[in-house]
């Protein structure tokens, strides 16, 4: 197992001993660099809890890619999820919403914490809407799935796979929520609100058409067992669209424990190297394949998500329960693959056993 996580927890050290160097550097006392030291490793552990989901959902898409791609989503998207999520995203915000250049941003993180975390939070109703959209779709299109023959919460998972022969319903069910949540908002945020939504549930149709178009001019490329390849490029577009707005959430709560960019960058990019190792373990020990209901549990869990980013619009949630929430319909999955085993091979067992 340790092999899955050992560059991982290499580039860990290595940005502890960065915490180390720009603690000892900007505050030349001991309690400031154990301060900083400590919120890297909240922070760290923040990621990972809300971002577990994000590592099933992925290995449930790269097992569908062959090697090649699979290494290409760990090497490049390990630079986008690191560098461009969680560093240039944040500093991106700040330039649109100042109207300042790309140096001025990242003076002003350096310089002016306060006013940084400022702009990047008064961005939030957008990134709610954006973030939330988006992922919404991923959590619904999994379920409202006509030829869907596995079930955890069969009372509910059946009846939308029933409704699913009802074209595009789940987009007008999205649509329907945004535009009650903008209902809530004042008349300015309420056209962000909807605006950033909209182009949300586009991105995923963008992106999610543009997968299926290269499967078709790859001509149904298979694999050596015989099943149909993603396509590599759509593939990996849709899972660093992904990847990204699962982070929104946490960039956006890192601010409530420290507003300097280099710590929240240290911390937020060591949960999103373990979200990638742990995607590649899920995929290489074929998990997925063996609990039953697990990628069940974490596309619950990210519609939940979804929906706690859009509400977080008009009501703030805590990360804190965003992470339990989505941890306990990923952990009760689990239990519930485990007790299907068990009872298949009791099943099994009994059939073979002579009278």
């Amino acid at each position: 197992m340790l092999r899955y996580y050992t560059f991982s927890l290499v580039f860990t050290a290595a940005c502890f001993a960065l915490g180390l160097w720009y603690g000892i550097s900007s505050t030349g006392t001991l309690a400031g660099v154990l301060e900083i030291l400590w919120i890297i490793l909240i922070l760290s552990i923040l990621e990972i809890s809300l971002s577990f989901d994000n590592a099933v959902v992925n290995a449930s898409i790269l097992k569908e890619m062959d090697e090649k791609w699979q290494q290409r989503f760990l090497v490049w998207g390990i630079a986008i999820a690191v560098f461009g999520t969680r560093i240039v995203f944040p500093l991106a915000i700040v330039a649109i919403a100042a109207g300042i250049g790309p140096i001025e941003a990242i003076d002003l993180s350096l310089n002016d914490p306060e006013r940084y975390e400022e702009i990047v939070s008064g961005a939030h109703i957008g990134i709610a809407g954006f973030g939330g959209a988006f992922l919404a779709m991923v959590g619904l299109k999994f379920f409202f799935d006509a030829d869907k023959d596995v079930h955890w919460i069969g009372v509910i998972e059946r009846n939308l796979s029933k409704v699913a022969v009802l074209p595009a319903i789940e987009i007008g069910a999205l649509l329907l929520v945004l535009w009650v949540i903008s209902l809530q908002l004042p008349d300015a945020e309420s056209l962000t609100f909807l605006t950033a939504g909209v182009l949300g549930l586009v991105t995923y149709i963008a992106v999610d058409a543009l997968g299926e178009y290269l499967n078709m001019r790859e001509e149904t490329r298979k694999n050596a067992s015989g099943e149909v390849m993603r396509s590599g490029l759509g593939g990996f577009l849709y899972l660093e669209v992904l990847d990204a707005s699962f982070s929104f959430d946490g960039v956006i709560g890192a601010f409530a424990l420290s507003n300097n960019m280099i710590i929240i960058a240290l911390g937020l990019s060591i949960g999103a190297m373990f979200v990638r190792s742990m995607t590649i373990h899920l995929v290489r020990k074929g998990t997925l394949s063996e609990y039953r209901f697990l990628e069940h549990g974490a596309f619950w869990a990210i519609i939940v998500l979804g929906a706690i980013m859009l509400t977080s619009a008009v009501l703030h949630i805590p990360e804190t329960i965003t992470g339990l929430i989505g941890g306990a319909l990923i952990g009760l999955s689990f239990w519930w693959s485990l007790r299907h085993n068990r009872r298949e091979a009791t099943e099994v067992k009994d059939a073979l056993t002579p009278d």
